[in-house]
């Protein structure tokens, strides 16, 4: 590469207007420079000016005037201060002004330091922050807590009460929970907030919305982010947001390969022609890679082709976690031999230790090389690679094809600001046709019944008032006003459909002798619990047989027996138990998973409406909690969240250091304690193996705030 004949070239570009071309052209060449170990002249530094990319200003070798730029767009980012690029910096005057602002912008933008920054300038009271899941939950935790832990209570838990400043980051579930703890919000940030649209998520849409609203209304000023939107349809939900496209603006190049247009034949020719080019990019890349399968099946396929086809790595890391994984999950697991070749996996399904420890061990040089993964990998962390491999052109379980916005999500992934200026993106399959990306929001019928019509009739229109007055007298009927209107202030249901409230308290309601019993819940033998579990599983029957769930009702309800001894005893011992039902590891993660939120979820509201209704004493609320958290005790459960798996808490507790017994523990005074122990007390303790003291590195380090 001839530097300043690019020099020349990127400078023509930007006279002629065409700043995205002139971006990618100098994004290109700082690669070159950062290749060849080549030092920026002025001239380059100026061109990075020009193009807005001042964080990548080399202040040494720059003019005065570049130097200044790149020191008048530093801000405070929490502790310490870093420089913003241009369309970031205005981004953050304008929320700093006061504005609602939604905004789209590239993976690579880097919006969460616009957030950190906000947080710094205004010290706002009251923060919420609404993200996807539970793993991005534990992300932004961490950086948020090495920043404001000092000057701010950091609340991810329901259980816990607010102090005079939070910051709360939640997924939408549980944002509900907190409606009514919060009397204001300085601001309410929702991350990934085209998930409100039930296009691209149809089971989490209606929580989000209820969330939007409900905590909107206390919001003095909203944020919300998204990738890849050019436009938002009317809806009432944004319609005082003003709309921000940032998506020219990119941080990374991405250099598209195309090896499936070489692939032909029939089927098996093509999956045998597919499998040998995936594994001559991974033998010729050598660097870290994405693999994007879509579906479990799929996962499956690519995790037996390069089981039988990667060599067993020498790296001691690796060696490492996978005697790990043995030993606490056992031998035969896919995941224990793939970690053997540099290989993890990421479905969304597996223990929240485990992803995290994954995406870990990703961003280390002596780590794992290869993450296999559905659509989780982009709504569940924040983590990039040099390649983003496109093994399957299908949606996350496996159906349709991807659409132009999940693909462009999925490819984002491709390159890092500081580490990868080119992120390489090789297609297996044909990708979809370029288009824009209209985010529609309609407003769900589901939830109406949870609205009251006085408070939110400025976003209702006048159908949708007739609908929530109508389905009000029909509960009126069954609880009674003065009852309803209480649960409807408390915001009490789980359930975000409103229908099935209804029909299920009317059923309640005409039978209720059907409910005699429901205390055996709280026996502490599980044999009597199978008709009331029956009973309450069979209310939403396409749920949980061979419908959503994927499982049939027997199986489901002796695996919640079998769980109640998922604190006293190991996965491995767990799963000989379930053998019998053919419940093996995967089903294990979903069932688990499945028991702790769904279950846990309707009958809290089945509880609610039989002491309502029938009122004959009966308060399963102990039973719930114990489900809710998988039958462990709930600071253990809350632990995993943070990246301190059940099993070394375990031995915390067995060996006395830590009773997790205790009813008086909470998540935060829980962090207390292991500040007051220490990391380096619990390290040393002989019980601790190797990996185990990887994994509490990573967890304190997650609890500890910046020496700044």
């Amino acid at each position: 590469m001839e530097i300043f004949d690019t020099c020349h070239i990127i400078n023509e570009y930007l006279i002629g207007n065409k700043e995205v071309q002139a971006r990618n052209e100098l994004i290109k060449l700082l690669d070159y420079h950062e290749r060849n170990e080549i030092e920026y002249s002025q001239l380059v530094n100026h061109l990075i000016r020009e193009t807005g990319l001042y964080p990548y200003l080399k202040a040494d070798t720059a003019n005065w005037e570049d130097r200044f730029v790149y020191e008048i767009f530093k801000v405070d980012i929490g502790g310490k201060k870093a420089t913003l690029h241009r369309e970031q910096s205005s981004l953050l005057k304008r929320l700093v002004n006061g504005e609602n602002i939604a905004v789209s912008a590239p993976t690579s933008f880097g919006k969460s330091f616009v957030i950190d920054a906000f947080i710094s300038i205004k010290n706002p009271n009251n923060v919420v922050i609404i993200v996807p899941t539970i793993a991005l939950t534990d992300e932004t935790r961490r950086r948020l807590y090495k920043k404001f832990a000092q000057r701010y209570k950091i609340i991810t838990t329901t259980e816990v009460e607010p102090a005079d400043r939070n910051i709360f980051i939640f997924p939408q579930e549980r944002a509900m929970n907190y409606v009514n703890k919060i009397d204001s919000i300085d601001i309410l940030i929702i991350d990934e907030f085209y998930k409100a649209s039930s296009f691209y998520d149809k089971s989490r849409s209606p929580s989000l919305l209820k969330a939007i609203i409900k905590l909107g209304l206390k919001s003095k000023q909203k944020y919300f982010l998204a990738p890849n939107i050019t436009s938002i349809g009317d809806n009432i939900f944004t319609q005082d947001m003003i709309f921000e496209d940032k998506l020219g603006f990119s941080t990374v190049y991405l250099e598209r390969f195309e090896p499936y247009k070489e692939i032909e034949g029939d089927k098996i020719e093509k999956e045998l022609q597919k499998s040998e080019v995936l594994l001559k990019i991974l033998a010729e890349t050598k660097t870290k890679s994405l693999i994007y399968a879509a579906s479990y099946p799929q996962i499956d396929k690519v995790s037996n082709l390069l089981n039988e086809n990667l060599s067993i790595s020498d790296k001691p890391l690796l060696i490492e976690f996978a005697n790990w994984l043995t030993k606490n999950y056992g031998a035969n697991w896919k995941l224990t031999n793939l970690v053997k070749r540099g290989v993890g996996i990421h479905n969304g399904q597996l223990h929240r230790s485990i992803s995290q420890i994954q995406v870990k061990l990703f961003e280390e040089q002596e780590g794992l090389s290869n993450i296999i993964s559905t659509s989780s990998i982009i709504e569940g962390v924040n983590t990039s690679a040099e390649n983003v491999i496109i093994w399957r052109n299908r949606k996350s379980g496996g159906n349709s094809l991807l659409d132009s916005f999940t693909y462009k999500n999925i490819i984002g992934r491709g390159g890092r600001m500081f580490k990868y200026f080119i992120g390489k993106i090789y297609l297996l399959e044909p990708p979809p046709p370029e288009g824009t990306t209209q985010l529609d929001i309609p407003f769900p019928d589901t939830i109406l019944g949870d609205l009251d019509e006085n408070i939110y009739s400025s976003s209702l229109d006048s159908e949708q008032i007739a609908k929530i007055v109508t389905f009000k007298n029909e509960m009126y009927d069954i609880l009674g006003k003065e009852t309803f209107d209480r649960l409807l202030k408390e915001n009490i249901f789980q359930s975000n459909n409103s229908e099935f409230i209804k029909e299920t308290a009317r059923q309640m309601k005409s039978n209720p002798e059907d409910w005699n019993g429901l205390s055996y819940l709280n026996s502490n033998e599980p044999e009597s619990w199978d008709r009331l579990l029956w009973q309450i599983i069979s209310l939403q029957p396409g749920e949980w047989g061979d419908g959503r769930y994927g499982i049939q009702h027997k199986k489901f309800v002796e695996f919640v027996k079998i769980l109640v001894e998922n604190w006293g005893s190991t996965i491995p011992e767990l799963l000989d138990k379930l053998d019998q039902f053919d419940i093996d590891i995967e089903q294990f993660f979903k069932l688990e998973r499945t028991a702790a939120f769904n279950l846990s979820s309707l009958i809290s509201d089945i509880n609610i409406l039989q002491k309502e209704i029938i009122d004959n004493g009966t308060d399963v609320a102990p039973f719930i909690s114990r489900v809710s958290h998988a039958f462990l005790p709930s600071v253990v459960y809350q632990l995993e969240e943070y990246g301190m798996p059940r099993m070394i808490s375990r031995k915390l507790h067995q060996n006395g250091i830590i009773n997790f017994l205790d009813e008086n523990l909470n998540i935060h005074n829980t962090i207390e304690i292991f500040h007051k122990i220490g990391k380096k007390t619990i390290k040393s303790y002989d019980y601790i193996d190797t990996f185990d003291k990887y994994i509490i590195d990573y967890f304190y380090d997650g609890i500890t705030t910046n020496p700044e």
